[in-house]
C-alpha cells in the first residue's frame, strides 16, 4: 500500500508511516540504490529486513529525497546530504523515519508480552511510576520506543537505557511525556510524543527549544 500516514509535527519537523503489505518485488519497483545500499540489501538474509529496508526508501521518496541522498557516519547515524536531520525505524509490518530542521529520534515496536520479560534491563527511575492499572505492555514499550529514540539522538554512541536515559511520567493517554539524556556534557530534555497503530507503538522524541 502506499503511505500509511504522514504526522506534521511542527513546521521544522515531519513524521512519515508506511505500513508493509507489499512483495519485495513490488517494492523493488521504481527504487534506485547506491552501491552502499544494494550491497546492504544483498547481506540481509530475512525477507522481513529486505521488504522494511526497501519501505524505507520509499518513505524517502515520499518525503522528496533518495537513497542517494541519505548518508551514515562513523557510528551509524543517518544523515541527509541537505543538512537535515533524520532518524529511521522499522519492525515487521511498519517503517517511519522522521525529517527535521532539528535534532530528532524514531522509533517503532510491536506491542508484544516479551517486552515485559527484558523490562529490566531498560526500566530504571521509570518504576516509580508505571501504572498497573494503565496498558502495562504499552508503557514499557513507549519507555523502550523514547530511550530508543534518544539514543539515536545523541551523536557519539556508547548510552545504556537503564542507567543514561530517563523517562518521565506519562500515562497512554497523554501520547506525549519528557525524556532526558544525562550524561557528561549533554544536558539535555526532549518533548517525547507517541500513539498506537495498528498493534504497534510509534515513538519519536523532539527538541523542545525549537519547536514552534
Amino acid at each position: 500500500m502506499p503511505l500509511y500516514k504522514t504526522i506534521n509535527v511542527n513546521k521544522h519537523t515531519k513524521v512519515f508511516v508506511w505500513k508493509i503489505e507489499e512483495s519485495f518485488e513490488e517494492l523493488s519497483k521504481g527504487i534506485s540504490l547506491t552501491e552502499r545500499s544494494e550491497n546492504r540489501l544483498l547481506s540481509m538474509k530475512s525477507e522481513l529486513h529486505r521488504r522494511g529496508f526497501l519501505s524505507v526508501r520509499h518513505l524517502l521518496i515520499e518525503a522528496g529525497y533518495t537513497d542517494f541522498d541519505l548518508y551514515y557516519n562513523g557510528n551509524g547515524k543517518p544523515h541527509l546530504t541537505d543538512g537535515k536531520h533524520i532518524s529511521i525505524t522499522h519492525s515487521f509490518t511498519f517503517s517511519a523515519l522522521i525529517i527535521s530542521d532539528n535534532e530528532v529520534g524514531i522509533d517503532i515496536e510491536m506491542n508484544r508480552e516479551k517486552i515485559k520479560i527484558i523490562q529490566h534491563k531498560f526500566v530504571n527511575f521509570e518504576r516509580g511510576f508505571i501504572h498497573k492499572d494503565d496498558d502495562y505492555i504499552e508503557q514499557l514499550t513507549v519507555i523502550w520506543g523514547a530511550k530508543e529514540s534518544l539514543y539515536k539522538i545523541f551523536p557519539h554512541g556508547g548510552l545504556t537505557f537503564k542507567n543514561d536515559i530517563d523517562i518521565n511520567s506519562f500515562q497512554i493517554a497523554d501520547k506525549k511525556t519528557t525524556g532526558y539524556i544525562k550524561v557528561e556534557g549533554w544536558d539535555k530534555n526532549y518533548d517525547i510524543r507517541f500513539e498506537q497503530i495498528d498493534g504497534f507503538t510509534l515513538v519519536y522524541a523532539i527538541d523542545p527549544s525549537k519547536n514552534d
